[in-house]
């Protein structure tokens, strides 16, 4: 079975918001992640697909977890990474187009809003619980 390796950034502002991205076709969010580029750490991906997605330059704070999943016939696994906010400014620039908007989402909003990956639910509103410790 062929594998797909990918990263997703979790990012908290100031106010305590998380950095989300939806699609531009429909109304689910997730956090920036995407595919790892030939040559490119786990952690240059990540940094990488945020940028790319939203704009913003960040820098990787620690691993998180790893999801291990099967898309079809593909073997996904997918490392979160805690980033800090270095930098940058709201840009759609997204060069697979697949980008609809970009903001900072509340604990309280988040549970308002359809999850492309609903298991992922507990690990933001943890990050979110607990945004001034980190």
């Amino acid at each position: 079975m062929p594998k797909w390796v990918g990263a997703a950034g979790c990012c908290i502002n100031g106010d305590g918001k998380l950095l989300m991205v939806k699609g531009k076709d429909d109304d689910i969010w997730s956090v920036p992640s995407g595919g790892q580029e030939l040559n490119e750490s786990l952690q240059e991906c990540c940094v990488r697909e945020v940028w790319e997605e939203t704009g913003y330059k960040v820098e990787v704070v620690r691993h998180l977890t790893t999801k291990k999943e099967t898309w079809g016939e593909w073997d996904a696994e997918v490392h979160y990474f805690l980033v800090r906010l270095i930098g940058g400014s709201k840009q759609f620039q997204d060069p697979d187009d697949l980008i609809g908007d970009i903001d900072w989402v509340s604990r309280t909003d988040i549970g308002q809003l359809q999850l492309q990956y609903p298991e992922d639910y507990n690990l933001l509103m943890g990050l979110l619980e607990f945004s001034s410790f980190i």
